[in-house]
């Protein structure tokens, strides 16, 4: 674990007037711009209320917003740009490979950054205390996904996939965790595959759920359209762990055929009276419901509020802030620990559920199970 950084960028400050956080956000494709406005608003809405009550020490909080675009390279190139900035730490991310890389230059740095979002459990190559995550890792929330589909009588499980390695990663998840307990992961290369080919696969393999581990809308928008006209399948089950159907765009783009898709949310079954605040403030800003990541963005803030204010931008660069962490976030308590065979410190574990659209109205979420 590197103890002291090579060579320490800026303290934070511009011309003394602010203290500066760099927020790293998909903003433009080919990233998830939808995930990218709903952490970008959770990120600024809590900013806002940092100022409200008076700021770090008396200065204001600044974020400088950059577009990472799901681009692992472009994302590196605003850590450095942001560190010559003098940033007192790096905020935000969705993209787990786009986190990676940004985690990367930020521990090379000796850069702080709280992950919002991404959830590769190998966020970092080797242990490092400059970078914190949130987010649960994927090894957590996608075992809870496993253990819904063996409750729900699922064994032969096959996923549509992309070649990355948080799809990757996620099947291998899948695999180790439910081979034990019967069931079995066929892998459908969408590559290679059309939506149609898909379909005749599902039926020859006889699986009883498919997982789409690929982009939105392309090709997972097409491939649900065809398993749902395809009347062979008409018991299949649609799922899709990486929280594609979150969004508003996913109903818009297939309606009635988009619900009944269960995903992984990081929400609690209800909200305490802080998240509850910030779900009207965020609904207001947003003209729709928040999602997950939004709450992710706010709660990044709080954290590094709290760090720069207990510790001060210079003293928390020197020190190792996270595990003296404990603040009320909107969807619990946070606190950070070293979770075995994670490199970051994490919270373990953010509320987690697995819900999906309600066929009798898409625009309702059900929860169907709890981890």
């Amino acid at each position: 674990m590197r103890s002291t950084p090579p060579s320490p960028p800026a303290t934070g400050r511009s011309d003394g007037s602010s203290v500066r956080i760099g927020a790293l956000v998909p903003l433009s494709r080919p990233g998830w711009v939808e995930a990218g406005r709903h952490l970008l608003a959770g990120l600024e809405r809590a900013v806002h209320e940092v100022n409200d009550a008076g700021g770090i020490a008396g200065r204001p909080l600044e974020l400088l917003v950059r577009d990472t675009a799901a681009d692992p390279h472009r994302a590196a190139a605003a850590v450095d740009e942001l560190a010559r900035l003098g940033v007192a730490a790096l905020a935000g991310e969705y993209h787990s490979v786009v986190a990676r890389a940004a985690a990367a230059r930020a521990d090379a740095l000796g850069l702080l950054f709280l992950c919002s979002s991404a959830v590769l459990d190998a966020l970092t190559e080797q242990p490092t205390r400059w970078v914190a995550r949130l987010a649960p890792a994927q090894s957590h929330g996608w075992r809870i996904y496993a253990d819904f589909l063996l409750g729900a009588g699922h064994r032969r499980i096959a996923v549509a996939t992309q070649s990355s390695v948080y799809w990757a990663s996620g099947t291998r998840v899948l695999r180790e965790y439910l081979a034990p307990r019967g069931g079995s992961v066929v892998e459908l290369d969408m590559n290679v595959l059309s939506p149609g080919s898909v379909c005749d696969e599902l039926v020859d393999r006889r699986a009883t759920a498919l997982l789409l581990l690929v982009g939105t809308p392309e090709p997972a928008v097409p491939l649900v359209r065809a398993v749902r006209s395809d009347r062979r399948l008409a018991e299949i089950m649609i799922g899709a762990p990486a929280g594609q159907p979150e969004f508003p765009e996913w109903a818009t783009l297939l309606g009635e055929d988009g619900a009944g898709v269960p995903f992984l949310r990081y929400l609690p079954e209800r909200l305490g009276p802080l998240g509850a605040r910030v779900e009207t403030a965020l609904r207001e800003r947003l003209g729709v419901a928040p999602s997950f990541v939004a709450f992710e963005g706010y709660d990044t803030v709080v954290v590094l509020a709290d760090v720069l204010r207990s510790r001060g931008a210079d003293e928390a660069r020197a020190a190792d802030p996270w595990p003296r962490v404990a603040v009320e976030g909107t969807r619990g308590r946070i606190r950070f620990s070293r979770v075995p065979g994670i490199g970051v410190p994490q919270w373990a574990w953010a509320p987690t559920q697995v819900v999906d659209r309600d066929p009798a109205r898409p625009d309702r979420f059900r929860i169907l199970h709890t981890g």
